[in-house]
C-alpha cells in the first residue's frame, strides 16, 4: 500500500476514489511509499483489509516502515506554488471516509449543497471550465474566487491536468512553453522575521521530512530540543525564557527588537481586584461566628434529649449535624472571592500593533480551536448549531487564527448539509459583521432584537446593508428548515434511479421479473452519491453506531494577508472589509459495534486529536452547539490571561453561562446566578474555577496530562545560562519518550505537535521578569496549506480503535468514567497543580438555551447529581487528591460529590414538621431560652450572610430565594434519585444512559415561554407531591385537633404549622409547574387530588369531635 505525496490526477483514477493509508507523512524532497513488513509475533498493525486481501497474506505481524525513492524524471517533486494551491483547493473539495480495517479515501466532491456556493474558500467552490479537450474539470480559484491560469498565455486549466502536464512535460498545453515555478507564490510578501522575530517551523512546515529525519535522537522520537535550539539559531532553549544575555551586544539587531518593547512602560494584561473590605471582612467575620454558634447549638441539642419522642429528636439531630457538614463544605470556600479585569487594548498593543520590525501589523495571537459538539439533529435543531457557527466564524479574532471544528456524534447527512449552507451564508453574514461591528453576531439573535437597529451605527449604507442581509437570512432559514424534505426526495428519487437500473438489468439478462427487487435505501448525497454517514433507513455500516469515520473541510485556511472585497452594486459593498473566513471542517468520528465511544468526552478527545493534526492551535474552546457567542471579543479577553505574566499554569478559563428563553420569574432557577455569580467567583480567588462542560477556553498541552512547567526548577537545572535545552522529561518524569504511542496512540504527527503547540502557547517574552515565555513575532508566520497527506491522518485519528491500549479518556483529553466529565476533567487539571481562571466579561461572552419546563429541568438535574455520585465512589474523590490540590479548593471538590446525599436528610427533614404536627410532639422537650436564643442568632447570621454575598456576586436578592427554593425541590427528588442510581451502578454495576433534552420549541409557537406549562409526568415528582400532601393533611389535622380541643393549644399549632408553612413555601415553584396553564391540567392532578380529598375525609371521621374528649395527649412541648 502507497501514500503519494503528490495526489494522482482523476483521469488515472477515473471512476475511483482516490485512496491514503492511515499514518501517512508529507515529504518535499521526495515520494513517501509505506509498506508493510512481517515480524515473528503472528499480528498486523496498519494494514487494511483490502491491503491483506490484495497480499494474500492473512496472518503474521506487520510493521510500518518507510522508503524514501529519489526524484527521478519519473518522480519529480512538486513544490510550485500552483501545485500547493491545486493540492488545497483538492483537500478542500473531498470527502474524507475511513476507520478500522479501511482505507482512508478522498471522494472528490463536484457539489456539497444543492444551493450555489459563493465563497472561494468553500467547499465545492468551482472555477471556469478547463480548455483541455475531453475534460469537463474547473479550473483552479485563488482566495478571491479568481481563476487560477498558471502560465502567461492564460490557458485555463484544471488541477489534473495542470499535474499531468507538469509531470509528463513540464510545458503548458496551451503555448508549449515550461511552466515557470513560484510565479504566483503568495509569500513573497511575508515580511522578512528573520531579524527580531525568530521563524519557528512547526510540524505542519513544508520541511517535514527534513525534519523528521534530522530532528530524531538515538530512540527514533522526535527531538524537541534540538529542533527548537536550531530553528531559534541556538538562541532559546525548552523550558527557558527568551532572553539575550548581559553583553550580547554583538546580535545588535536582536538584541534592539527586544529592547523596543523593553522601551515602553510594561504593563499586565489582567488584574485581580479583590472584594472590598467594608464587605468581605463583615462576610468572613458570620461566618466564623455562625460556626461557633452552630457548635454550640448542636452541643445543646445532643444534650437536650427529647425523652417523650426519642425518635423525633434522634432523627432531626443527625439531619441537622448532616446539614452543619454540608454547609460548611459549601461556606468556608467562599472567604476570599475576587474580580478580574482585561485589558483588551493593551493586548493590541502588544500583538498586533505595526512596528518597523511588522509593519503590516500582523498579529502574534496564538492560534485558537473552537470545537461544537452535536449529536441528534431531531432534538438539537440544525437552525440552532448553524447559528452558533455563524457566531463562531464572526468572532473578532485574527481570521488565520482561527479554526472551527464540529462534531456530528449522529453522523447524519442533516447536520452535514446545514454546516455547509452555514458555510456558505458566511460569505455574506461575516463580512457584514465585520462592517457594521454587529452583536451579537448570531443572524438569528441579532435579527430578533427589539430596538432601534441604527442606534452607534455610523456608516450610511447600514440600513440598506441590514435589509439584504435580513432577506437573505430568511431565505437561508427556509433553505435549512427545508433540509429534511429535501434530503428525503433526493434519496427517494435516486433509489428509484436505482430500482428501475436493476429492473432494467434483469430484464436484458432474461431474470425472473416476478422476483421483488430489493433495492438497499440509502441517504444520498446533493453530488448523487452515498452518504457515508447515518442512513434514514439504518443498515450495517451506516447507522447511528456504525458508519466509517468523515471528516470534510468545508472552509480552507485563509491565506495570511488581509483580503479585501470588492464594491457590487447588486449587493453590498465590502471594497474596504477583510472578506476571508475562519478554516471551518465538519468531524464525524467513525463509530462500531462492540466499541465504547464514551458520549461527549470521546467526541472530544476525537476533536482534540484531529485539531492537533490540521491545525493544532495552543488553546481550545469548547461550546455546546446550542451556546453562541454573544461578545465577539470574549476570547480576546480570555487570551488576556493566558498571555500574561505567569499565565503558563493556567489550564483553562472558564467563562459564566448565560441563558436565553428563560421566563421573567425564573421559577426554576434556570439562570442558576447563585452557582456561577457566587460559587464561582469565590472559586477563583482559591485555585480557579471548575470546569462545567461550555464556555471554557483550555490550554490544550493542559489537555495532553501534563503538568504545569516548574520554571524556578527549570531554570536552576544549570545556572550557566538561561537559553539552555531542557529535557522533556522535565515536564513529566513519569512519561518515557520510547513511550508516547502508549499514551497519545501511534500518530507520528500527532505526538509532534505536542511540543509546537506547548511553545506557542507560552506568554510572550517582553520582559525580564518573565521567566517563562516565547520570542515576540515567531507566530506571525503563515501556516502552511492543507494536503491530502494531512488531512487523511487525522481521519485515522478519530477512527474508533485509535484510543485502543493508550490513555486516552484516563489521563490524556476529557477523562471518561462519568457522566459529568467536565467536573472530572477540570479536577484532574487542578490534580497535577494548574490553575484556573474565571473570566466575567461586562457583556455576556456566550448565550445559550436551558430547559425551562419543570420535567426536563429535573432530568438535568438528576444528570448533573448522578455524575457528582460517580465521582464520590471513584478514585476522583477529593480524598484521594494529591498535595497539589489546595485545602479550601479540595472542600470545594468534595462537596460537589457529597451534596446528593444531603437528599436523604433534607426528605427527612421536611417530613418533621408534618410528624410533629401528627404526634403533638416537637423536636424539643422544651423550648429552652438557650435553643431559642441560639436559634435566632444563627438564623441573624444566615440572613446577613445573604446579604452579604448579594452584594459581592452581585446576585438579586430574588434570585437567592429561586436558587434555595429549588435547592429543596431538586434535593428531594432529582438528588435522590442520582444516588439510588449511583449506588446501583456501583454495587449491582446498572448503567444509567441519559437522554438529550429536546431543545424544540412547545406546541404554541407565538408563546417564547410555551415550554414552562407542559406538564409531562416523571417518577421523580413523586417524593415533592408527597411531601407537600402529607404537610398540607399535618396542618389540616393538627388544627381540627387544636379547634375542637377543650383548652386549645394555639402556640403548640403554630410552632408545628410554622415549619410545615416553610416548607410548602420551597415548594410553591413545584406545585405552579404542575398545575400547568389553565384547561391543560393532566389527569395525574385530578387523581392525587382525589386522593387528598379522600385522606382528608378518613381523618376528619377519626378526630371524633363530638366525644367531647380533648384530642391529642396532654404531654408534649410547652412554652417557657
Amino acid at each position: 500500500m502507497a501514500t503519494l505525496t503528490s495526489q494522482p490526477s482523476k483521469k488515472s483514477l477515473r471512476g475511483s476514489s482516490m485512496e491514503n493509508s492511515q499514518g501517512g507523512t508529507r515529504g518535499s524532497t521526495g515520494q513517501t511509499v509505506k509498506f508493510a513488513r512481517r515480524t515473528s509475533s503472528g499480528r498486523y498493525v496498519s494494514l487494511s483489509r483490502e491491503d491483506l486481501d490484495m497480499s494474500g497474506e492473512l496472518s503474521g505481524d506487520y510493521m510500518n516502515y518507510t522508503v524514501h525513492i529519489p526524484p527521478t524524471p519519473d518522480n519529480q517533486p512538486m513544490d510550485s506554488s500552483v501545485a500547493t494551491k491545486a493540492e488545497e483547493q483538492y483537500v478542500s473539495n473531498s470527502l474524507f471516509t475511513g476507520g478500522f480495517n479501511s482505507v482512508t479515501r478522498a471522494h472528490l466532491m463536484d457539489k456539497v449543497i444543492d444551493s450555489e456556493v459563493r465563497h472561494p474558500q468553500m467547499a465545492g467552490s468551482k472555477g471556469g471550465s478547463c480548455a483541455m479537450a475531453a475534460c469537463d474539470g474547473n479550473v483552479m480559484k485563488d482566495e478571491r474566487g479568481e481563476d487560477i491560469v498558471p502560465c502567461e498565455c492564460r490557458f485555463k486549466i484544471c488541477r489534473d491536468c495542470y499535474m499531468d502536464a507538469f509531470k509528463e512535460t513540464g510545458l503548458c498545453p496551451g503555448c508549449k512553453e515550461p511552466y515557470k515555478i513560484d510565479d504566483y507564490d503568495d509569500d513573497n510578501e511575508i515580511p522578512n522575521y528573520s531579524k527580531g522575530a525568530l521563524s519557528l517551523t512547526g510540524p505542519n512546515d513544508a520541511k517535514r521530512d527534513n525534519m523528521s529525519l534530522m530532528k530524531r535522537n538515538q530512540n527514533g522520537e522526535f527531538d524537541h530540543n534540538k529542533w527548537l535550539f536550531e530553528t531559534t539559531q541556538g538562541t532559546y532553549g525548552y523550558g527557558n525564557a527568551y532572553w539575550p544575555k548581559d553583553g550580547d551586544d554583538d546580535d545588535g539587531d536582536m538584541h534592539h527588537s527586544m529592547l523596543e518593547t523593553s522601551d515602553k512602560p510594561w504593563r499586565p494584561l489582567s488584574r485581580v481586584i479583590l472584594v472590598p473590605n467594608s464587605i468581605i471582612s463583615p462576610y468572613r467575620l458570620l461566618i466564623v461566628t455562625r460556626l461557633i454558634l452552630m457548635g454550640f447549638f448542636l452541643t445543646w441539642r445532643v444534650r437536650h434529649p427529647n425523652t417523650e419522642a426519642i425518635w423525633l429528636w434522634l432523627l432531626s439531630v443527625t439531619c441537622e449535624i448532616w446539614f452543619a457538614f454540608s454547609w460548611i463544605l459549601d461556606q468556608v470556600p467562599k472567604i476570599h472571592p475576587v474580580n478580574r479585569f482585561a485589558d483588551l487594548g493593551l493586548l493590541r498593543d502588544k500583538f498586533e500593533m505595526p512596528s518597523p520590525l511588522n509593519p503590516t501589523g500582523r498579529s502574534d495571537l496564538p492560534g485558537l480551536d473552537l470545537f461544537v459538539s452535536t449529536a441528534d439533529p431531531e432534538k438539537e435543531p440544525p437552525l440552532v448549531t448553524a447559528n452558533t457557527i455563524l457566531s463562531i466564524l464572526a468572532v473578532n479574532y485574527p481570521v488565520e487564527k482561527l479554526s472551527c471544528y464540529i462534531s456530528d456524534d449522529g453522523g447524519a447527512l442533516l447536520t452535514f448539509e446545514a454546516m455547509a449552507e452555514a458555510a456558505s451564508f458566511a460569505d455574506l453574514w461575516v463580512p457584514f459583521c465585520r462592517k457594521h461591528d454587529i452583536e451579537p453576531r448570531n443572524p438569528d439573535t441579532y435579527f430578533s432584537l427589539k430596538g432601534d437597529p441604527t442606534k452607534n451605527k455610523k456608516r450610511l449604507d447600514f440600513v440598506k446593508d441590514r435589509r439584504k442581509v435580513k432577506r437573505e437570512y430568511d431565505e437561508f432559514k427556509v433553505r435549512i428548515n427545508g433540509l429534511p424534505d429535501s434530503i428525503r426526495r433526493r434519496s427517494e428519487a435516486f433509489n428509484a434511479r436505482e430500482e428501475m437500473k436493476m429492473i432494467k438489468n434483469l430484464r436484458e439478462n432474461g431474470g425472473n421479473n416476478l422476483e421483488p427487487i430489493k433495492v438497499l435505501k440509502a441517504t444520498w448525497m446533493a453530488d448523487g452519491t452515498h452518504w457515508p454517514g447515518t442512513w434514514a433507513p439504518s443498515s450495517r455500516d451506516h447507522a447511528k453506531g456504525d458508519h466509517a469515520g468523515i471528516l470534510q473541510v468545508m472552509l480552507k485556511p485563509p491565506s495570511s494577508n488581509p483580503l479585501m472585497g470588492s464594491s457590487n452594486e447588486e449587493f453590498i459593498d465590502f471594497s474596504d472589509i477583510d472578506i476571508r473566513l475562519p478554516m471551518f471542517v465538519y468531524v464525524s468520528r467513525e463509530k462500531r459495534p462492540g466499541y465504547d465511544h464514551n458520549k461527549k468526552a470521546g467526541a472530544m478527545n476525537a476533536l482534540v486529536r484531529a485539531s492537533a493534526v490540521l491545525s493544532n492551535g495552543p488553546f481550545i474552546l469548547n461550546l455546546d452547539c446550542d451556546h453562541y457567542i454573544y461578545n465577539c471579543n470574549a476570547i480576546r479577553e480570555g487570551m488576556c490571561f493566558m498571555m500574561d505574566r505567569g499565565g503558563e499554569d493556567i489550564c483553562y478559563i472558564q467563562f459564566p453561562q448565560r441563558f436565553e428563553g428563560i421566563d421573567p420569574s425564573d421559577r426554576y432557577a434556570n439562570h442558576n446566578t447563585v452557582f456561577f455569580d457566587g460559587n464561582m467567583r469565590a472559586l477563583d480567588g482559591l485555585q480557579g474555577p471548575v470546569y462545567v462542560g461550555t464556555g471554557c477556553m483550555f490550554r490544550r498541552f493542559a489537555l495532553y496530562g501534563f503538568e504545569p512547567p516548574k520554571v524556578d526548577k527549570m531554570l536552576s537545572l544549570d545556572k550557566k545560562s538561561e537559553t539552555d535545552a531542557l529535557k522533556a522529561t522535565d515536564f513529566d518524569p513519569d512519561l518515557d519518550v520510547n513511550l508516547l504511542p502508549k499514551r497519545f496512540g501511534n500518530s507520528t504527527l500527532l505526538a509532534e505537535s505536542i511540543p509546537v503547540a506547548e511553545f506557542h502557547g507560552r506568554p510572550i517574552a517582553d520582559h525580564p521578569a518573565v521567566k517563562y515565555g516565547r520570542p515576540p513575532g515567531i507566530l506571525r508566520a503563515p501556516r502552511p496549506p492543507l494536503d491530502a497527506t494531512t488531512v487523511a491522518e487525522s481521519v485515522s485519528v478519530i477512527s474508533c480503535w485509535y484510543e485502543d491500549k493508550t490513555e486516552w479518556g484516563d489521563r490524556v483529553g476529557w477523562i471518561y468514567g462519568s457522566v459529568t466529565e467536565d467536573v472530572v476533567t477540570g479536577y484532574r487539571m487542578h490534580n497535577r497543580g494548574w490553575r484556573s481562571v474565571y473570566c466575567v466579561t461586562k457583556r455576556d461572552a456566550f448565550r445559550g438555551s436551558a430547559p425551562i419546563n419543570l420535567t426536563d429541568r429535573l432530568h438535568q438535574v438528576l444528570r448533573w447529581a448522578t455524575g457528582s455520585v460517580e465521582i464520590f465512589f471513584s478514585r476522583n474523590n477529593a480524598f484521594l487528591a494529591s498535595k497539589n490540590l489546595m485545602v479550601l479548593q479540595r472542600l470545594a471538590y468534595l462537596n460537589v460529590g457529597i451534596y446528593p446525599f444531603t437528599s436523604f436528610f433534607l426528605i427527612v427533614y421536611c417530613f418533621l414538621p408534618a410528624l410533629s404536627l401528627f404526634s403533638g410532639f416537637f423536636i424539643v422537650q422544651n423550648l429552652d431560652v438557650t435553643f431559642l436564643v441560639l436559634l435566632l442568632c444563627m438564623s441573624l447570621c444566615l440572613i446577613g450572610l445573604a446579604i452579604l454575598e448579594v452584594k459581592w456576586s452581585g446576585v438579586e436578592l430574588e434570585q437567592w430565594w429561586r436558587n434555595e427554593q429549588f435547592w429543596l425541590i431538586s434535593g428531594t427528588s432529582a438528588h435522590l434519585a442520582a444516588v439510588v442510581q449511583g449506588l446501583l451502578k456501583v454495587i449491582a454495576g446498572i448503567e444509567i444512559s441519559f437522554t438529550l433534552t429536546s431543545k424544540s420549541a412547545a406546541e404554541d409557537e407565538n408563546d417564547i415561554y410555551a415550554d414552562l406549562y407542559l406538564v409531562k409526568w416523571t417518577s421523580l415528582m413523586i417524593p415533592p407531591i408527597v411531601i407537600g400532601m402529607v404537610n398540607i393533611i399535618a396542618m389540616v389535622v393538627a388544627f381540627s385537633r387544636t379547634v375542637y380541643e377543650t383548652v386549645p393549644a394555639w402556640s403548640k399549632f403554630i410552632g408545628g404549622a410554622f415549619f410545615s408553612f416553610w416548607v410548602l413555601a420551597h415548594l410553591y415553584p413545584f406545585a405552579k409547574g404542575l398545575m400547568g396553564r389553565r384547561a391543560k391540567t393532566p389527569t395525574i392532578i385530578y387523581v392525587w387530588s382525589g386522593l387528598i380529598a379522600i385522606t382528608l375525609s378518613l381523618l376528619w371521621v377519626a378526630v371524633n369531635p363530638n366525644n367531647g374528649q380533648p384530642v391529642g395527649g396532654s404531654s408534649g412541648f410547652t412554652f417557657p
